[in-house]
């Protein structure tokens, strides 16, 4: 409600003559004067509360909580790589080759298909994630069977696409528009030392203790988060009935997004590995998941009350963009991350721990990066430019690693992975930031879990597609290797690629020269299509609009009351006697039927 004053009542009474507001836009449309003064208290039901973040919570608080969600992060992105080196351990521990690719695959497959159900919750459901992780990392640790520990690695899955949703959320919920890309280069810089240092410390406990370790550390870790969590995590609590919750959430948009999800991603996975492409399963897969996400995409257009997904979201052209930019920024960092290990353990031939360590020159700049350009994008409330140069520099760093030789060359490795990774930081919070600048205020956690699935989408299909043209290039030319030991091409084909790569060291001086050279060769490959998706993004970030970033904290509001369109109050104004008779004389002077 606005209240209009044209200056002191003079008889000192108090009393207020109450104008709609379409009489005040008449006397405005008529040319009067404006009013001396206004206060707007408000304008929209459900409108944010606004607070001050450091006033209200202290550094020293706000350090504890920040810990406590980058902690979360941590974890949801070591568990990605931790595996990678142990994989073949563990394969071999339970003696069945098959499970290897499910794995390390499930648990990207399962982040994936629930990052946007947790999008409409909050602090509980983020605890609730935590303990859901917590279960998934006890259950891999004390596997007896190689189903059990895929069973495990699927509620992990389940539980980190949690934790990477809802920490992006809460650090939106807990700071404003101008501060918040300061915390969210935290935010990404955890997540890149944590993909760099996991295929370290998964070798570290292979070699040094038990694969079981690979999951065991997160037993304590979650522990702690949740206790933090729990003391010190303050965000808005709508205190919806339990009910009345449960029967507002898009339950079919909820059962489409993940069925849809898991069967097109399922279907590349074991699409030319488990089953030959042209398989009745593989094309089922991949056509009933579109088919799936087809429906998903009708129930949240016109049946959900409350979508998961508002496709609102998808009308301006700035929000496609960021989102746009998001997928290819996942699709191509992950690569480097992904496949570099591959390149130093099967072409340089070292160890899978030194390979981690090679991969520090790649993450520590990364890391450098994000903070920077979070505290730039906080200080200057501009995020195009970083955004931009970002893309250019990690799209010219994946096309150095073509470059790379088959043999060590440290001051091409150093300089192609410092560019890579400078290039890699600053979109981990950039297009969130454009996006949240764009989308209306009860969007917001929306938009945050959609672009959190599309970034963990875009990791498991970049793997997926990855591993595809490198499995195809490298069958090509082992078929070509003319060695009597004919074992060399089913060792080291398909998806026994990546798991047979320190039994290189094992073949004879001839024929270890020429796998080593397939393998390089076939990884020279995959970087053409990455620095082709890359290049495509350049030209996607030029569609992102620019949009004032407010320094003012909106806390956001969640619960129901959040998921609805704003309605505008019946909006009036106060005038004082005097001030109602001025402004008649003056409108009659302007009206001559007055």
């Amino acid at each position: 409600m606005e209240l209009i004053s044209s200056g002191e009542n003079k008889s000192g009474v108090g009393s207020a003559i109450p104008v709609s507001v379409e009489r005040q836009a008449e006397c405005q449309d008529l040319g009067m004067p404006p009013s001396r003064t206004t206060e707007k208290t408000s304008s929209f039901e459900n409108g944010p509360a606004r607070v001050h973040d450091l006033e209200q919570r202290g550094m020293g608080k706000v350090a504890i909580i920040m810990g406590a969600l980058c902690l979360c992060v941590f974890l949801a992105a070591l568990d990605q790589t931790i595996i990678a080196t142990a994989l073949p351990v563990i394969a071999g521990h339970f003696r069945s080759p098959t499970t290897y690719t499910w794995i390390g695959s499930v648990y990207l497959l399962a982040t994936s298909a629930s990052a946007t159900t947790w999008g409409k919750l909050r602090k509980s459901i983020l605890l609730a994630a935590v303990a859901v992780f917590f279960a998934g990392s006890l259950i891999c640790g004390a596997a007896v069977s190689s189903r059990m520990i895929i069973v495990g690695r699927a509620v992990q899955g389940i539980g980190g696409g949690g934790l990477i949703t809802l920490v992006n959320l809460c650090v939106s919920d807990l700071f404003s528009m101008r501060d918040r890309p300061k915390y969210l280069g935290f935010v990404g810089m955890v997540w890149a030392l944590a993909s760099s240092v996991g295929p370290v410390l998964g070798g570290v406990f292979t070699q040094r203790v038990s694969w079981r370790w690979c999951f065991y550390i997160n037993l304590p870790i979650t522990g702690i988060c949740f206790i933090v969590l729990l003391l010190y995590l303050e965000i808005h609590n709508p205190q919806t009935p339990l009910l009345q919750g449960l029967l507002a959430i898009d339950w079919m948009g909820c059962t489409t997004s993940i069925g849809g999800t898991v069967m097109f991603l399922l279907g590349l996975e074991i699409g030319g590995i488990t089953f030959p492409w042209s398989s009745p399963t593989v094309i089922c897969l991949l056509v009933f998941g579109l088919v799936t996400t087809g429906i998903f995409i009708l129930i949240e257009w016109h049946i959900a009350k409350y979508p998961i997904i508002p496709l609102r979201i998808f009308k301006h052209r700035s929000n496609i963009a960021a989102l746009g930019l998001c997928y290819i920024h996942g699709f191509v960092f992950i690569s480097a991350a992904y496949f570099l290990p591959l390149y130093f353990q099967a072409t340089l031939g070292v160890t899978p721990v030194l390979s981690g360590v090679y991969l520090l020159l790649f993450s520590v700049p990364l890391s450098i990066d994000s903070i920077a350009t979070g505290a730039w994008i906080s200080g200057t409330g501009r995020y195009l430019e970083p955004l931009r140069l970002g893309m250019m520099l990690l799209t010219t760093g994946i096309g150095l690693l073509y470059d790379l030789p088959d043999h060590t060359s440290w001051p091409k490795i150093i300089f192609y992975e410092f560019i890579t990774g400078v290039g890699s930081g600053p979109n981990f919070q950039a297009p969130l930031i454009a996006l949240q600048a764009s989308v209306d205020p009860q969007d917001i956690s929306m938009a945050t879990s959609t672009f959190v699935f599309v970034r963990t989408l875009a990791a498991s299909m970049s793997i997926v597609v990855g591993g595809v043209v490198f499995q195809n290039t490298m069958q090509s030319h082992l078929s070509r290797i003319a060695q009597p030991n004919t074992n060399i091409t089913s060792i080291f084909s398909g998806a026994s690629a990546f798991s047979n790569a320190e039994g290189i060291n094992s073949l004879p001086d001839r024929a270890k020269v020429s796998v080593r050279y397939a393998y390089w060769a076939s990884i020279r490959t995959m970087w053409v299509l990455f620095v082709s998706v890359g290049a495509f993004g350049i030209f996607v970030s030029i569609w992102i609009s620019w949009k004032p970033l407010k320094k003012q904290h909106e806390m956001m509001k969640t619960g129901l009351q959040s998921l609805q369109k704003p309605k505008r109050k019946q909006e009036h104004v106060t005038e004082s006697p005097t001030s109602v008779a001025v402004n008649r004389e003056y409108m009659c002077t302007q009206n001559p039927d007055c």
